[in-house]
Order: C-alpha cells, then structure tokens, then sequence
C-alpha cells in the first residue's frame, strides 16, 4: 500500500474544479480501491440539524444508517468526542450499529473545521484488526485534506 503516494491523488481531486459531492465520491472510490481491507467507505456530515450526521457520498453496500445521532454507535461516538475511533472487532462492542454482517471492524476519522465537527470518514473492513496506526495517520491526513472543501 503507497498511503503517500493516495494522498498526492486526493489532494489533485480537491484541487480540481468541480462540486465538493463529487470530490467525496471520488475520494470514497479511490480509497476502496487502492486499499484492499477498505470494504466500505463514506463520509458523514453534519448538516442543519445539530448534533446529527447525515451519510454522505460513499462506496460499498447500500446502508440503512442514513441518519446518526451524535452519540450513538461508532460514528456518532467519533463525533461526540471528536476523536479517531478503531473498532477491531465489532462483535465485541455494545454501542455498534450494525450495517452488514459481513463488517468485522471500523475506523472514524472526525473531520474539523477549527473546533468543530462538520463531519467524519468511516470506513468498515470484512477482516478482524486490519487497522494500524499508518492507517490511521493516513485518514486523519485525508480528513485534514477533506476539511479545506467546507
């Protein structure tokens, strides 16, 4: 995997001209394929509603989890708290909500703008602990990236 050489694309999509929904949808695209345990990959975003994140462009298996809470499962923990969160394995944790049984593992990656929350990248994986700490330097780099289209 060449984490440096996927960044250098994804700062050439946010550059080009174009809608920031197609930016995210290419991003989503582009980090299912070049990463083989990124199963399913999306983005959440805060909109109108306060303390809700409403699902974004993505790339996977459809998903009933259109709308979460702050708070509540993976995702809205991430965004509460404003912090990367690395779920291993999914079976073990009681605040999941589930999106498919074939996901084994999640990472939230909260995106900012100043100190504030305006959305997150989740990505699920059908491998249980395929996250490291690269993969986590990686989006957290991309969510810095994906903050300067806001």
């Amino acid at each position: 995997m060449e984490f440096e050489r996927i960044l250098k694309v994804v700062q050439e999509i946010i550059n080009k001209e174009g809608e920031r929904e197609e930016k995210l949808k290419r991003i989503t695209k582009l980090l299912k394929k070049e990463v083989p345990h990124y199963d399913w990959v999306g983005f959440y975003l805060v909109g109108d509603e306060p303390g809700m994140l409403y699902l974004g462009p993505f790339t996977g298996a459809p998903t009933e989890h259109v709308k979460i809470p702050f708070g509540k499962g993976i995702c809205g923990q991430a965004a509460e708290r404003e912090m990367t969160f690395i779920v291993q394995d999914v079976s073990k944790e009681t605040n999941y909500l589930s999106c498919s049984p074939d996901v084994k593992s999640e990472i939230v990656v909260p995106i900012m703008k100043g100190e504030e929350v305006i959305g997150e990248i989740d990505i699920d994986s059908h491998q249980i602990s395929p996250f490291t700490d690269r993969d986590r330097e990686f989006l957290e780099r991309i969510a810095e990236l994906v903050a300067t289209l806001f």
